[in-house]
């Protein structure tokens, strides 16, 4: 195997402030918001290592806000529609010679805190923007303040009544064959 594309995730920067004069770039220290995220920066951390031992090619996408739509104004700048993330993957895999590669997979959203610089250089180029959807995504709690981090409202960790996170790694693009389920229960 030469190459790996892993799914990681924008969770990775969940506490990161969002309230940015500069896009949020590939390489800030990880900020991670829940047990999920330090399970995706624990991945792309190997895959450093495997890119620095043994010269494999390894891309690491970030991916936003996955679905058909964004639902809510959080998503307006982190929605990744399906054919972006088509677009995403196919740059992930068919770029020559990455290296090691963080790439946030969001597309162009108007709204956008994320910088888009690795994503260009593997040739990602991003169509949609969640713009359109404004008028029909709904707030959520975390919408509300301006100075949130990207989810549960700048608190350092999910609310207590989670006791258990149904969670999925999406390698999905439109193809419902690759969706990956994982279930990651959280301590008490």
């Amino acid at each position: 195997m030469t190459r790996v594309v892993f799914a990681s995730s924008h969770h990775v920067m969940g506490q990161h402030r969002i309230d940015v004069t500069e896009p949020i770039s590939e390489y800030e220290a990880p900020e991670p918001d829940s047990y999920y995220a330090v399970s995706k920066v624990a991945g792309e951390a190997l895959g450093r290592l495997y890119h620095d031992r043994h010269a494999m090619d390894v891309v690491c996408l970030r991916i936003g806000s996955f679905r058909e739509r964004p639902s809510d104004r959080r998503s307006l700048w982190n929605w990744l529609s399906p054919d972006d993330c088509t677009r995403l993957f196919e740059a992930a895999l068919q770029s020559p010679a990455p290296g090691f590669r963080i790439v946030w997979g969001v597309s162009a959203n108007t709204t956008r805190v994320v910088s888009l610089d690795e994503a260009s250089a593997i040739g990602y180029r991003p169509l949609d923007d969640a713009e359109r959807y404004r008028d029909t995504v709904s707030p959520a709690p975390y919408d509300l303040d301006p100075s949130s981090r990207f989810s549960w409202a700048g608190t350092s960790r999910p609310p207590t009544s989670m006791r258990a996170v149904e969670l999925s790694a999406f390698a999905q693009c439109q193809e419902p064959q690759f969706q990956l389920p994982v279930t990651v229960a959280t301590l008490p």
